[in-house]
């Protein structure tokens, strides 16, 4: 399974002189209507191969063979987007099948490709979805994409309105207690399942959705600690079904972490400016990498820059580079030297946040970094 843990270990793999080739292939089939995908990855595998070098190419076509066979003959195991880390020198292969689209590409190098993996962690995150009404509750689990309808709870025999008026009116009003006693106890049921659900599932956000009337009811009933995990609330009618559930809360979703991410944006460059734990700019982060005083990498995502890396000991920079300041070993020139940055920041324990759009960072240097001191 795709997690932090996962790319991890990944990220403290070192090739040596071993090279790794890392495939990225969408095979949505509403973009693949016809298998083009095979096309793709023919041409890509292809391509590729003709770039490298003579001595390069010898040792990655098996590993370029392997992945062109794994996506031949496992077709029925695909969903929208394939990972494949090959590395037949170092005994190494990692795939990943994943519910959410990728851009097509194949990088060789002396380490895993993990950008679009780590893009991917970003975006997806854990979370829980309760439907509620007042008599019926439904809870699912949202990870990498894809909703899973976790359970249903259905409290029976809760009574209805009391239809009664005039010289009723007083039973009227005590039978309307009645009913909000049984409703709160559905309600309370309902939490108790979702408070299982969040404890057993590493569970940190929650999404609530349902009328009007039975959202304000649920929250009410929420401890502090409840409601601080809520990040947005919607409106949906029970029984719809699991598509509709899943682009409502993908709404929700993505209002969310682009705020979130906006104002880890604006706390960044406040301190940076004050120089108060912070860095912008790809240079100043190299740097801190190399420190190791890196708590947070945020970047936009596509941003793409060239640098230099020693395949020794790891030192990055983006200044043209001969020898490596360290070991005296070659420096190497990278196409990819945000992903390296990126790989660091995991190694080292740091989060890394993808950034979809925001014009501060972007005139910034599209990178930056909040530091641990």
């Amino acid at each position: 399974m795709l997690n932090r843990e996962e790319i991890a270990k990944i990220a403290k793999i070192k090739g040596n002189d071993n090279y790794f080739v890392s495939c990225y292939l969408n095979v949505d089939p509403v973009l693949n209507t016809k298998g083009d995908y095979n096309i793709h990855i023919k041409n890509m595998l292809k391509d590729t191969l003709e770039s490298l070098d003579k001595n390069v190419r010898k040792k990655v076509k098996p590993d370029m063979e392997k992945i062109e066979s794994n996506i031949f003959s496992n077709k029925r195991n695909f969903k929208k987007g394939i990972a494949l880390l090959s590395s037949t020198e170092s005994g190494f292969w990692k795939e990943f099948h994943l519910a959410i689209g990728l851009k097509n590409e194949i990088v060789v190098d002396k380490t895993p490709y993990m950008k679009p993996l780590l893009d991917v962690l970003d975006r997806y995150q854990r979370y829980a979805v309760m439907l509620v009404d007042k008599e019926f509750a439904r809870l699912f689990v949202m990870h990498l994409g894809e909703i899973e309808e976790y359970k249903e709870v259905f409290t029976e025999n809760i009574p209805g309105k009391h239809k009664k008026g005039g010289w009723f009116s007083l039973e009227q009003k005590s039978f309307e207690r009645h009913i909000d006693y049984h409703v709160d106890l559905h309600l309370k049921d309902v939490i108790q399942q979702l408070k299982a659900l969040i404890s057993a599932g590493d569970i940190g956000r929650l999404v609530v959705g349902g009328s009007e009337e039975a959202l304000s009811k649920t929250k009410s009933l929420f401890t502090k600690q409840m409601s601080d995990k809520i990040i947005g609330t919607f409106n949906i009618n029970m029984v719809a079904n699991i598509n509709e559930v899943m682009s409502k809360v993908q709404t929700v979703l993505e209002k969310y972490e682009n705020e979130e991410k906006n104002l880890l944006v604006d706390e960044m460059v406040t301190k940076a400016m004050k120089k108060e734990n912070a860095v912008l700019g790809l240079d100043n982060v190299l740097s801190a990498l190399r420190e190791g005083r890196v708590m947070r990498l945020l970047y936009i995502k596509d941003y793409k820059d060239s640098g230099y890396v020693c395949g020794e000991c790891g030192f990055l920079t983006s200044q043209k580079t001969d020898k490596c300041p360290f070991c005296k070993e070659e420096m190497k020139k990278v196409d990819y030297i945000v992903d390296y940055a990126a790989q660091k920041a995991v190694e080292l324990g740091a989060t890394v946040e993808v950034v979809s759009e925001n014009k501060e960072l972007k005139e910034a240097g599209s990178i930056g970094a909040i530091l641990r001191y």
